[in-house]
């Protein structure tokens, strides 16, 4: 059973807090010399933390949008997707 990333304070854990929190244990880790004991806690906590993000960015990608603007000036919205073509025109 996965580990849930728990609310504090009845605030709901949001992406800015969990990297954050993410690189004070990546620093902790590789700087400090931490027990043993609290050295797997801190790496377990930030794995749980980094597929937490992980999967926030995959939600993010899979909402943002290009806006397109055709030859007559109109605007449209296409979804995002990494293998379409980028059409960049200088002019």
């Amino acid at each position: 059973m996965e580990k849930k990333i728990p609310e504090k304070n009845g605030e709901k854990f949001d992406f800015e807090k969990a990297m954050k929190r993410l690189e004070k244990i990546v620093e902790e880790l590789e700087n400090g010399q931490p027990p043993l004991h609290k050295a797997l806690d801190l790496f377990q906590e930030g794995k749980n933390l980094s597929r937490v993000c992980h999967n926030e960015l995959t939600r993010f990608e899979q909402k943002i949008q290009k806006i397109i603007e055709d030859e007559k000036g109109e605007i449209s919205f296409e979804d995002f997707t990494d293998d379409a073509p980028e059409n960049k025109e200088e002019e």
